[in-house]
């Protein structure tokens, strides 16, 4: 493989890929929210289109192949866009996220867990 010349072009690919990686590590250490998300979500993209185009070779597969990923993740889009109302809302018409106790706005990330003493399902420590 190295007679062709394809030893190098995995190599840059892989520098850019740890390139990537240690601007998704420092963004959120500025901790403004729009570059973060930038960082956390377009990063991640531009990142999986080069291990999918170089290390997965699907630039030199048949097209079918092409559709087949294309297919799943947009499989994966309708999954999410189905269950992601129910999932992001606190109450519904039949039903309710009682073992979730909200705090007001500003806490910490305890409002997505509750009180620690009123967690039934594990024992305590």
């Amino acid at each position: 493989m190295s007679e062709d010349g394809h030893d190098t072009s995995y190599v840059k690919v892989w520098m850019v890929l740890v390139g990537l990686l240690i601007v998704s590590i420092v963004g959120p250490m500025f901790e403004i929210q729009a570059v973060t998300l930038v960082t956390a979500f377009g990063v991640a993209v531009v990142k999986a289109f080069l291990v999918a185009k170089y290390f997965m070779h699907l630039t030199v597969q048949p097209r079918f192949v092409v559709y087949i990923v294309c297919g799943c993740l947009a499989m994966m889009v309708v999954f999410w866009a189905g269950v992601a109302p129910d999932v992001y809302k606190w109450e519904g018409v039949n039903w309710k996220k009682e073992h979730v106790i909200q705090e007001p706005a500003g806490d910490s990330h305890s409002d997505l867990l509750g009180d620690p003493a009123d967690r039934h399902d594990r024992p305590r420590t």
